[in-house]
């Protein structure tokens, strides 16, 4: 188990303001699986884990069709990361274990 498993509540901030999601962890060697549930809407993830270090992209329909990619490390109870959005740019994403 690494130290980013678990549940963790996140804010992105975005242009259409700060969005808030939970994001859920469970890596098994390098790799991870979970879900991101938030006002837009909830989606299951999966992806590549390399320590406390999670990445991985997922497809959105609200506001927009679009895919994003994401990054985000755990230090303790606090995580921080990216949400890149394509030409829309990357914003950033911080958080504390739920």
């Amino acid at each position: 188990m690494a130290g980013i498993d678990g549940s963790w509540d996140t804010v992105v901030k975005s242009p259409l303001g700060d969005q808030k999601a939970v994001l859920t962890v469970k890596t098994d060697g390098g790799a991870f699986s979970g879900s991101y549930v938030g006002a837009m809407g909830s989606v299951d993830i999966s992806g590549t884990a390399d320590g406390d270090t999670i990445k991985w992209s997922m497809n959105i329909t609200v506001p927009m069709p679009m895919t994003l990619d994401c990054t985000a490390t755990a230090d303790g109870d606090s995580i921080t990361g990216t949400v890149g959005a394509g030409a829309f740019g990357a914003f950033p994403m911080s958080g504390t274990r739920a």
